[in-house]
C-alpha cells in the first residue's frame, strides 16, 4: 500500500505558516508554524516532522 502526504509552507521561516495533508485524511489541513513548533507560550507545542516520523516508525514496529 502506498500513501502520500503533502506539506505546504507560505511565508518566511519565523512568520510563515503551513499545512500538512495526508492521503488517508488523518492530516487534512493540519496547521503548523515556527511558533507552534518552538515557541508556544501555552506549554503545548505543536507537532513537527521528526515527531510524525517517529510515530510512524513506532506504529510500524508495534504491529
Amino acid at each position: 500500500m502506498d500513501r502520500t502526504a503533502n506539506a505546504v509552507w507560505k511565508g518566511n521561516l519565523k512568520e510563515g505558516k503551513g499545512t500538512l495533508d495526508s492521503q488517508s485524511g488523518a492530516l487534512k489541513g493540519t496547521p503548523y508554524s515556527f511558533k507552534a513548533r518552538f515557541e508556544d507560550e501555552s506549554g503545548k507545542s505543536g507537532t513537527n516532522p521528526e515527531e510524525l516520523i517517529a510515530a510512524a516508525h513506532a506504529g510500524c514496529y508495534a504491529i
